[in-house]
This record gives C-alpha cells, structure tokens and sequence, in this order.
C-alpha cells in the first residue's frame, strides 16, 4: 500500500505524520533515532485534503493542548513478533502512569529482557500515539527517548496529574 505524509507543527515541533491507505504507520520528530528513509514516507500532502492525517493532526494537537488523553486513529505498526508484543503493552499503559523497562520486561515473562524491551520501545514507529514516552528507566530516570529527552519530559508533565504537580513545587 503507498505511503503519504504529512507535516504537523506542534507545541514540541514539526511531526511527521505517514499514513498508508486508511492507517497510521509512522509518527516522527526530526532527528528521530529510527526514522526511516525520507522515500519511505511517500509524497507530501497536505493534511486538510486527507481524512486520515487529517483526524491524526487534530487528535495530536489536541493531546499536546491537554484537551485529549487518548487517540481514536486506525494505526499499523510494521515490526516483528517480540517488537508487536512490547508496543501493545506500550498501548496498555495508562495516560498520566509510566511503567519502566524491567516492569515490562517481567510483563513478557523474563526481566532479563529489558534491554531488548527498550530496544523495541526505541523502534516504535507510533511516537505519542503509541506512548513510548510513558517508560522510564529504573527508579523512574528519564531514559532516551527516539525524539529528544525534551520531548518525553513535556509529554510526562503534561500527562501528570493536577495533584502530583502541585506535591512538585513543596
């Protein structure tokens, strides 16, 4: 099926978005760890002219406004069977909780998979809508994140409670 793509200027920067017929395939910063090549994305198209990118464009821009807190997008993440299984219990964590790579590694059935668990987050093609951020390292470190430390910081504080931000200030 072809790719298309889109540009989407977000409070943390352009985000591309690729879309292949009816599905979500790729969510991207710039300087994204994994991104795949430009060609891979398929032309660029404007958002407004496409259901797809654009419901993906308003459903992002209204998650990073803090008006949503879960998305409603037709995604397809291609990937191997280890790599799916480590990006469906990224899905499962809740909006506004983090889980970190051990506690998924033990999910799977073997803590000694941390390291290939966050491998497999690294590799989320589904960036935010996929919440790779919502796993932090041990002790809850921010640990990498494929589109900045920066941007996983924004995107935890913002999912973070009322209540929680203001214990952060005493």
């Amino acid at each position: 099926m072809k790719t298309r793509h889109s540009t989407v200027a977000t409070v943390i920067g352009d985000i591309t978005v690729v879309a292949a017929g009816k599905a979500i395939v790729g969510v991207y910063f710039p300087h994204h760890w994994t991104r795949p090549s430009r060609a891979a994305f398929g032309p660029q198209v404007d958002a407004t002219d496409d259901g797809v990118l654009d419901t993906a464009r308003t459903q992002l821009r209204d998650y990073l406004g803090g008006e949503r807190t879960s998305f409603e997008l037709s995604t397809s993440a291609a990937g191997d069977q280890f790599q799916r299984q480590v990006w469906a219990l990224l899905a499962e964590i809740p909006y506004g909780e983090t889980a970190t790579y051990g506690n998924l590694a033990e999910r799977l059935g073997d803590k000694g998979l941390a390291q290939a668990v966050g491998r497999a987050v690294g590799q989320n093609p589904l960036s935010i809508i996929v919440p790779c951020h919502r796993v932090v390292g041990k002790g809850g470190k921010l640990t990498g994140y494929a589109g900045g430390v920066k941007r996983k910081q924004f995107l935890l504080e913002l999912e973070e409670s009322a209540l929680v931000s203001a214990a952060r200030l005493f």
